[in-house]
């Protein structure tokens, strides 16, 4: 009897070990840029951050606001101050506390860093207050309704403050996340670990997060059914029939709230200084020769819906007379015939996955038809990204995976100092559109706003819009706890993986 319970012990003991140790493997798109929130812009960083960074605030699934770091905020009567209490016995990777003076430090670095990417997000901040030891206060310059949106994300991701005078901080990150960094192999993957000193830790069951680059997407599936990788982002819409046919995998969609599409450079250095860039005219004839719904059918097997503005079907700013239009290849060469060219030659440069080369594809012959000779340029995606900041594009297939306020899917892109605007175009009447939208809370008049913005950019196109992204999960049957969000990032508490 005593031999059996001895053994029931040390069977119950070995899986508890092996449980507690399991690890956990996720395909990514890409490869992320730089692991520095306030430096960094890909989607799949976003991704790392989630598990690696706590923010102030987080969002539900039903994209409202959720306390993390902080866990409550108030704002003043005249929306010029915005404080957060913020939650006790949280420390950091390396052991600092994480404390009022922390955020002030975050948030002094997001909106100063002289290479930030996130001060176009802060612009309306104007100081920040240490009041008490867990009591922040956010002093704005003007009312700014996105401000709470913004540090839900990047913007309010709280780095270690000790850590900042690393030269490499953002490749050996330090923050207070659930996961800290192990290490990172570039093009090949980034190890976290998880952190037991964290507030929650007792919800997280993973030991280790494995992040894989894997840009073809039939790879990605392949070890995904092979059993290499526990759930992949991004699956392509050629492979949906595929993942939901096999009874070992989890076929996991939910519609995005962000967009893909055609940035052209309009005003960023030389290759600015042609045909595409100069006359509005014939951004009109390259719209007008794409056929949106041939992208949907042909490459996104119906779940690519055609956009013709940055805010998705269900948000209440979208407008129907901004909805994507139909293709007329007619007046696309008459537009080009008004603007003095027949021909028109550019380079369009995208990111080295699957899904995106066949978009590149279709609309090089779409087009064609139309009178461009566009030449193709897949490139690493990080590396696209910093070339595209230093002018050194025509045209970029991007995307964005978009914000829950809908200034975060407009004013990066479209002000003439947008923080994301590569191809600085620049309107003086958009930015007083968009820059007053962002001090008003009032939904109807913000849409109006908008509204009077988009009738603008319909006509520039600085950007031609594509389709709504959405995010297709595919995870294995095995996990379990798992829910998408519809800003696409992988939560994992409460994820574990069965037997």
């Amino acid at each position: 009897m005593k031999k059996r319970l001895l053994l029931a012990l040390a069977a119950g003991l070995l899986a508890s070990t092996a449980a507690s140790a399991q690890n956990l493997r996720i395909g990514l798109n890409e490869d992320p840029d730089v692991l520095d929130p306030h430096r960094a812009r890909t989607f799949v960083g976003r991704i790392v951050f989630t598990s690696l960074c706590n923010k102030l605030v987080d969002i539900t699934p039903d994209l409202k606001f959720t306390p993390e770091l902080a866990t409550e905020w108030s704002w003043s009567d005249d929306g010029k101050a915005l404080t957060f209490k913020l939650r006790p016995g949280v420390t950091f990777h390396d052991g600092e506390k994480m404390d009022a003076a922390a955020v002030k430090a975050n948030i002094d670095r997001a909106r100063t860093l002289p290479d930030s990417l996130r001060k176009s997000e802060l612009t309306s901040v104007e100081s920040v207050d240490v009041v008490d030891d867990l009591t922040v206060k956010v002093n704005l310059s003007r009312p700014d309704a996105t401000l709470l949106s913004q540090l839900s994300d990047r913007a309010g991701m709280i780095l270690s403050p000790k850590a900042f005078a690393s030269a490499d901080f953002g490749q050996k990150p330090i923050c207070s996340g659930p996961y800290k960094f192990v290490e990172r192999v570039q093009n090949d993957r980034i190890v976290l670990e998880r952190f037991k000193e964290h507030w929650d830790a007792k919800n997280y069951n993973f030991e280790r997060i494995v992040f894989q680059p894997i840009p073809d997407t039939t790879v990605r599936l392949a070890n995904l059914k092979s059993g290499n990788l526990d759930m992949l982002e991004r699956l392509a819409p050629s492979d949906v029939p595929a993942a939901k046919s096999d009874a070992n995998l989890v076929f996991a969609p939910v519609t995005g709230i962000g967009y893909q599409g055609i940035t052209i450079n309009t005003n960023n250095g030389d290759r600015a200084k042609m045909p595409l860039g100069q006359d509005k005219r014939v951004r009109q004839a390259l719209e007008l020769s794409i056929d949106r719904n041939v992208i949907n059918e042909v490459v996104g097997a119906g779940i690519y819906p055609p956009a013709g503005q940055p805010f998705p079907e269900a948000s209440p700013y979208n407008n129907p007379k901004f909805a994507a239009g139909k293709r007329d290849v007619e007046k696309a060469k008459k537009l080009l015939k008004e603007a003095g060219v027949e021909k028109v030659k550019f380079e369009l440069t995208f990111g080295t996955s699957t899904t995106t080369q066949q978009i590149a594809e279709i609309i090089q012959a779409m087009a064609a038809e139309a009178g461009f000779e566009i030449s193709l340029r897949p490139t690493e995606f990080a590396a696209m990204q910093k070339e595209a900041q230093a002018g050194n594009f025509d045209a970029n297939i991007i995307g964005w995976s978009g914000r829950v306020d809908p200034d975060g899917n407009i004013h990066a892109f479209a002000t003439c100092k947008g923080a994301l605007n590569d191809g600085r175009y620049c309107n003086a009447d958009v930015d007083k559109l968009l820059n007053e939208a962002r001090s008003i809370n009032d939904e109807g008049k913000r849409k109006q706003l908008y509204d009077s913005a988009q009738a603008i950019l319909k006509e520039d196109l600085p950007i031609i819009y594509t389709y709504y992204q959405p995010w297709p999960f595919v995870l294995s049957k095995k996990m379990q706890g798992f829910k998408p969000y519809p800003d696409g990032m992988i939560r994992l508490k409460g994820v574990k993986l069965g037997s």
